[in-house]
């Protein structure tokens, strides 16, 4: 007998069977049944039989909250990581807003531990006071003297289950001010052996990402979208369309922006939009080729800026440069790139009998899609559900100022009678074509060097493609005319570079441009660390002296800085790299994080280069999970390496050439023989890890191959000079 089963299927058969083995080897397998939950707060919860939920207020798209913030609530109420639950948190932006970003719920900019810290400790705490205090009144004794760990509250001779007081510490008034434990107490923060809540149901099979929802009756809807930004529908035929079994129908979407295919499952969608006959109107598209926007951000860099950034004297820079002993000079170009994340974009959208619309999405920034779905439908916020899922990847792509997929799924269930379910699916193609995009990049950097080799000026021009000018980020990023997402790492770097000027120039948006893992980071440390190693070259120096030379001042941000660097170089066996191979040196400050990378190299430039170790030292403040971090500065290195490799996103009259992984090749398992990480041991505040390790990672591969082989000064690699083994 052949059984035809998905691997998905096979996963959860097999967790089954584990699961009834394991049940039936426990002498009390049931759950005692109980009252309601009692939320103790926003963010704990507790069941009558004493389990306890945390309420993640970030999405989990890989990165680790799911793990991270129920760490931090399991430490102050004494739990073990396997006796906490946890669930994504609703659409709230009152309640569960990210603290950085104002009332706005949202995941993006390595914020999720930063802003939640205090908070989910506070909250842990605030739950472990409540149910101290319960059984103190309970017992006659001062709360003071029980304490609570592994779900028991013990003390004054007395010792029982949270269970026995979850309803009544329900009403007992919030601590304003919880005591948190002091960290020499902490068995779960700062662990290396906790592992993380969410890899069990992710091998298993029983872990559902947007993709994977199917609720009863729903219809799959994909959208024939402009192949050149800015094109609208002017018709379309669907003859042929019809002809596919389970085609439902076709419509234009009332934005003009494409055609939305009904089906009744997504192969009959994909073939009938293929079907489809789009007659388009290009009269105000985008119709420029890659060629022609290089040129335009190269000339741009090389003619005055249109913004100071940094408040320094442009013509006192160019003198400085002018009477130097030396100038070292490059120019560099980046191209765009997309995000291609595992899971494509895919959302659900469903009517309640209430009349309440439920998205059901891996939804990076509730807050834009909850307000563009309550003014599609007009209705009240309240009105408008989110049901947050688990997302496979993002690098920033599920957020963007429009809530762009979002809003095409709910224009598309506008367009039926709101019967059926609706789910819209994106295409790998559809995600690498007609995505958003990291902008395209040009920089232009000349310093000038005394007779010593100590830099005197650093004239430093960029032109970008705005992310935020335009949106409704623009006042959050845009100062004086400068999109600070452009420069950032240029600006705000702690090396103290004298006689420093900074301008920007914006030039024209071929295509929809976002944030991408690192963000103006992405190109900006590549500049800065390549430039270092050019600097040292010319000067006879070494390039870690160079770079700790100029984090010699003392503040903090330079400490942290070349720590980091020092560890790394230590821990890499700086300058002590076996024949045949060379290495390369990059540090960078980003998200209030340090990271610093050495790469080594086998092979050349011409014959073939081999990654044969990347080193990589951090520092993020508290490391609340090591193992977390570790796979986040791994994941953000090899991200980084990958598409400095091989990747680009290039335009023919406007249309995107690349369409899927065949020529948008994403990193190979074999591409890196191995990354070791070493955390700095802090008492900081704890900032970001999901995109630090990013942008050095570029930088040092190219310093290595530099060592024996040519300056690479333009993206990706292997279109300019390198080949890989």
């Amino acid at each position: 007998m052949t059984l035809n089963t998905s691997r998905r299927g096979f996963l959860k058969t097999a967790a089954a069977a584990a699961a009834v083995l394991y049940i039936g080897a426990r002498p009390n397998g049931a759950l005692a049944a109980g009252t309601e939950p009692a939320a103790l707060n926003p963010f704990v919860r507790i069941d009558a039989d004493g389990t306890v939920t945390a309420i993640i207020k970030h999405f989990e798209k890989g990165q680790g909250p799911a793990t991270g913030l129920t760490s931090l609530i399991a430490e102050e109420m004494g739990l073990s990581m396997e006796d906490i639950r946890y669930e994504f948190a609703p659409s709230d932006p009152q309640v569960y807003n990210n603290t950085l970003f104002g009332q706005m719920q949202g995941t993006g900019g390595s914020t999720a531990m930063a802003n939640s810290y205090l908070q989910y400790r506070r909250a842990g705490a605030a739950a472990r006071e409540m149910l101290l205090t319960t059984a103190g009144q309970a017992w006659q004794v001062n709360p003071q003297e029980l304490s609570l760990a592994d779900g028991v509250i013990s003390g004054a001779g007395k010792s029982a289950p949270v269970a026995d007081f979850v309803a009544a510490a329900a009403g007992v008034e919030p601590p304003a001010e919880p005591r948190l434990k002091d960290p020499s107490v902490f068995r779960i923060i700062g662990n290396a052996d906790v592992r993380r809540k969410d890899s069990q149901p992710k091998t298993n099979g029983t872990a559902k990402y947007a993709m994977d929802m199917h609720l009863p009756n729903q219809m799959v809807a994909v959208i024939a979208r402009s192949p050149r930004m800015g094109g609208v529908v002017a018709g379309y035929d669907d003859s042929d369309a019809r002809a596919i079994k389970g085609f439902i129908r076709a419509a234009a979407l009332p934005t003009g922006a494409g055609v939305v295919v009904f089906a009744e499952h997504t192969w009959a969608a994909l073939q009938a939009r293929d079907a489809l006959l789009v007659d388009w109107d290009f009269s105000a598209a985008e119709n420029r080729s890659s060629d022609q926007i290089r040129a335009e951000l190269v000339a741009a860099v090389n003619t005055a800026p249109q913004y100071v950034v940094n408040g320094g004297e442009q013509a006192q820079t160019a003198a400085l440069v002018a009477a130097a002993d030396q100038v070292v000079e490059q120019e560099f170009y980046f191209p765009l790139l997309a995000h291609a994340p595992m899971e494509p974009l895919t959302c659900t959208i469903e009517a309640t009998t209430e009349g309440d619309i439920v998205l059901h999405d891996g939804c990076q920034f509730p807050t834009g899609p909850h307000m563009a779905l309550a003014q599609i439908f007009q209705l009240p916020m309240d009105k408008i559900r989110i049901n947050t899922m688990f997302a496979g990847g993002s690098f920033g792509r599920r957020a963007t100022p429009t809530a762009d997929y979002q809003v095409e799924a709910a224009l598309a269930f506008a367009l039926t009678d709101r019967s059926r379910p609706v789910k819209l699916v994106w295409s790998r193609e559809d995600d690498i074509t007609g995505g958003y995009y990291r902008p395209a990049v040009a920089h232009r950097v000349r310093v000038g060097l005394d007779g010593a080799g100590n830099i005197i000026g650093w004239d430093h021009r960029i032109a970008a493609q705005s992310i935020m000018k335009g949106t409704a980020f623009e006042a959050f990023s845009v100062h004086d005319g400068v999109d600070h997402s452009s420069v950032e790492g240029v600006t705000q770097n702690p090396y103290k570079i004298p006689g420093q000027f900074i301008g920007l120039t914006d030039v024209a948006k071929a295509t929809s441009v976002l944030w991408w893992r690192s963000v103006g980071h992405s190109h900006t440390a590549f500049v800065m660390e390549t430039m270092m190693d050019e600097i040292a070259k010319a000067a006879g120096r070494d390039p870690l002296e160079l770079r700790l030379s100029l984090l010699a001042q003392g503040d903090k941000d330079q400490l942290r800085m070349a720590n980091v660097l020092s560890l790394a170089a230590e821990k890499s066996g700086w300058g002590r790299a076996a024949a045949g191979r060379s290495q390369g040196i990059a540090v960078h400050k980003s998200f209030n994080s340090y990271t610093a990378e050495v790469v080594e190299i086998s092979g050349t430039a011409e014959a073939g280069v081999k990654i044969e170790k990347v080193t990589c030292a951090v520092d993020c403040g508290v490391a609340v999970n090591p193992d977390v971090i570790k796979a986040q500065m791994e994941g953000g290195i090899g991200y980084g390496l990958g598409h400095a490799m091989r990747d680009e996103i290039t335009l023919t009259d406007g249309e995107v050439d690349q369409s899927n992984f065949p020529d948008y090749e994403p990193l190979r398992i074999g591409d890196i023989a191995a990354i070791e990480v070493h955390i700095v041991a802090s008492d900081e505040a704890p900032t970001g890890v999901g995109e630090p390790g990013t942008p050095p990672a570029a930088p040092a591969l190219a310093n290595a191959i530099a060592v024996n082989g040519p300056r690479v000064t333009v993206m990706p690699m292997n279109q300019n000079g390198v080949v890989f083994a």
